[in-house]
């Protein structure tokens, strides 16, 4: 069974870091892209970054530059997203989603998802 665990959400100040991880299991990660995407209460799910599953293509939305790192290790079969600087409007449900081919930023492009992983910035 193919299959994307998130963990490492949770509750975090203004400012404050937190560090997302995607788990694979059922499946080897080597050959997909792998995107993190989120969704707000009462919004769309959006795009946040995307890696090529050498690790050589990033792409990032313009929201979270400078702030969010996405990262792979293969050989753990695992996905991390760290963010910093996090702020209110950070607050969503974060998903991990994997394709096939590159990495790209369209939502409908991918096909395996994760549950998810609440992610709330508060103070």
């Amino acid at each position: 069974q193919l299959q994307l665990v998130e963990s490492g959400g949770g509750l975090v100040q203004p400012g404050g870091s937190l560090r997302l991880t995607c788990a694979a299991s059922g499946f080897s990660l080597d050959k997909h892209a792998m995107g993190w995407f989120r969704q707000a209460p009462g919004k769309e799910r959006e795009f946040v970054a995307t890696i090529s599953w050498g690790g050589r293509s990033i792409l990032y939305a313009d929201s979270v530059k400078g702030r969010f790192s996405i990262s792979r290790d293969n050989a753990k079969n695992t996905v991390y997203l760290q963010m910093n600087s996090l702020k209110p409007e950070d607050t969503a449900v974060y998903y991990c989603a994997g394709k096939n081919g590159y990495a790209r930023e369209n939502i409908n492009d991918y096909r395996i998802w994760g549950q998810g992983t609440q992610v709330t910035v508060s103070s």
